[in-house]
């Protein structure tokens, strides 16, 4: 059972998550419904795609839902193409491409759709997603498309006065990126809030607080054909909550997870990381040796995102094509309740 030491005020749940699965549709993606008297803010496609070298191309767009208060997000593309040795943004590849407030969006049949607007400045882009499949082109950039991974995954926040509910659904795509064959992980995740709140910006319950320690999404395809995915966060006080699946169809949540974080000396991001999950089994995270994203720190989020794995420990398979884009931050700190500091 969980322990509270301090009582806190009515409305306020310390921080408690509600973690499931949920069933994919174009149509619930792309509905602009309240839930639980939040607002869409968003979607946020993302994620990371290899080639045959072994470069990553990482890169993610606002898909801004009307009426909402964007932050200051619109097109971010970045490569290890640029110096060899961590994930850069590519400015003069962003500078490009369209970059849309708004987007045009349409429902055709059950398949969501947003693009660029015509006569907008810059490359033209469009982005579909469904129960079934994901495409995003970039023109003169990237073309990719691939199917589901799995169902889709949500939680929810309260709080007295902000709250969160948070959508994800993940895609296997494939493609082309600067004409090279290219194979990953798409995320699509939607953000409610209270009105005028922006994700990672305003009115974040967790973000404006300093509340979370590790916040992640990931899957792993292995060339057996059998994969793993997931999302999970733990902070402080009892925030935290995990939602694993994997190629059998089982899908699991558990509200009981703890984090461990080491970062590397003098720096924001990860060393070595690992969760435990109901008390016993463990999962720890293996940063790519050029997965840092070191043109977001001291910008847009504050927190350091990094690109890596996660495995269950013990586990030998090996991957064919994986996403682990996530977020730590010693400024948060290192476990629950362990608060941290600047450098």
């Amino acid at each position: 059972m969980k322990t509270f030491d301090t009582i806190p005020e009515r409305g306020d749940f310390g921080y408690q998550t509600l973690v499931g699965p949920q069933k994919v549709s174009g149509t619930s993606i792309f509905t602009l419904r309240d839930f639980f008297g939040l607002k869409i803010t968003k979607g946020m496609p993302f994620g990371v795609v290899r080639d045959d070298e072994g470069h990553m191309y990482a890169f993610v767009r606002a898909l801004n839902e009307p009426g909402s208060a964007p932050n200051p997000t619109k097109f971010i593309y970045q490569s290890t193409r640029i110096d060899q040795q961590h994930i850069r943004m590519d400015k003069a590849r962003m500078a490009l491409q369209a970059m849309t407030l708004f987007p045009a969006r349409s429902l055709e049949g059950d398949t969501a759709c947003w693009s660029s607007l015509p006569g907008e400045p810059g490359n033209a882009w469009q982005l579909t997603a469904s129960g079934e499949r994901m495409t995003w082109k970039e023109d003169g950039l990237f073309d990719l498309s691939g199917p589901l991974i799995g169902n889709g995954m949500q939680w929810f926040l309260p709080g007295v006065d902000w709250g969160t509910f948070y959508v994800s659904q993940l895609y296997d795509l494939s493609g082309t990126c600067e004409g090279r064959a290219v194979k990953g992980v798409i995320a699509l995740d939607q953000a409610y809030m209270a009105e005028g709140g922006a994700i990672h910006f305003k009115k974040d319950l967790v973000v404006n607080n300093k509340m979370h320690v590790v916040w992640w999404t990931f899957a792993t395809i292995y060339k057996d054909g059998t994969w793993d995915s997931g999302s999970f966060m733990v902070g402080h006080d009892k925030l935290g909550y995990a939602i694993f699946q994997n190629e059998t169809g089982a899908v699991r949540t558990t509200t009981d997870i703890e984090a461990q974080v080491v970062h590397k000396p003098g720096s924001y991001f990860v060393d070595t990381a690992q969760i435990t999950l109901e008390g016993g089994e463990v999962w720890e995270y293996l940063p790519d040796p050029r997965g840092e994203m070191m043109d977001f720190v001291g910008g847009f989020p504050v927190t350091a995102q990094q690109e890596g794995r996660w495995r269950r420990v013990g586990d030998t398979r090996e991957p064919d094509r994986w996403m682990a884009w996530g977020e730590s931050d010693r400024r948060n700190g290192t476990a629950r309740n362990v608060h941290g500091a600047e450098l």
